[in-house]
């Protein structure tokens, strides 16, 4: 999972779209640039605006011009304020979808407590389409009491285990991690011996699969690992 932490040191700084902290037990989403100034009408404008539609001059063509396009400059600018207004209403409540469905985490920091989490999941908490909940949460970063992390990294299918519980797939990575740290260095587990340890624990997973989640942590096969001792 893409963590940032205080002691990464990054050419380009990641700046975080939404922020998630823990208040006596309770958490708290927010949208991080929610601090930055308001988006307004210039009142001056306005002011000019109903001046001229008041003025004995507004017969003149000249007038009327100003006025129609001081009117269109104001519409669009009303039009903006509120498209962001309803976008910033979006962000709020498909952040605060996913903190219900991934409260164990926020509280932890533990990539072990990520329960299975697609955008489904999400859009029917929040009431909203599955394609914006992609396009929001799409290359997207949340900062935490933990550190900040890519929201995608939240996100996965889930695996059933032997006793019929589901977990994420991201919890069966941080095992296979667990079972590659502790290995024989000089004589390395195989996927299928990995996927027997596996089942020991209680969770079925195909040799392929095995495979596929090692390679999602940049872990190299067995035969590999064994040379680079």
């Amino acid at each position: 999972p893409n963590v940032i932490t205080d002691e990464s040191v990054f050419v380009n700084q990641v700046i975080p779209e939404f922020t998630v902290t823990t208040i006596d037990g309770e958490l708290t989403a927010s949208i991080t640039n929610k601090n930055l100034p308001e988006i307004r009408l210039n009142t001056k404008v306005l002011e000019m605006l109903e001046s001229m539609n008041k003025s004995k001059m507004k017969s003149y063509e000249s007038n009327r011009s100003a006025v129609t396009f001081m009117k269109t400059k104001i519409t669009s600018a009303k039009w903006l304020i509120d498209a962001l207004k309803q976008r910033e209403n979006t962000m709020l409540k498909i952040i605060n979808a996913i903190v219900k469905l991934q409260f164990r985490f926020f509280l932890t920091g533990d990539f072990k407590n990520l329960r299975p989490m697609i955008l489904k999941n999400v859009a029917d908490i929040a009431g909203i389409d599955i394609s914006s909940i992609s396009r929001v949460t799409s290359n997207k970063y949340v900062q935490t009491d933990f550190g900040t992390f890519l929201l995608k990294d939240l996100f996965s299918e889930g695996l059933s285990t032997q006793s019929g519980e589901i977990v994420s797939n991201k919890e069966i990575q941080d095992i296979i991690k667990d079972i590659l740290e502790l290995e024989d260095k000089e004589n390395p587990f195989t996927d299928f011996q990995i996927s027997d340890i596996l089942k020991e624990k209680g969770y079925t997973v195909a040799r392929r699969t095995v495979a596929k989640y090692r390679e999602c942590l940049s872990i190299p096969g067995a035969k590999l690992r064994k040379c680079l001792v």
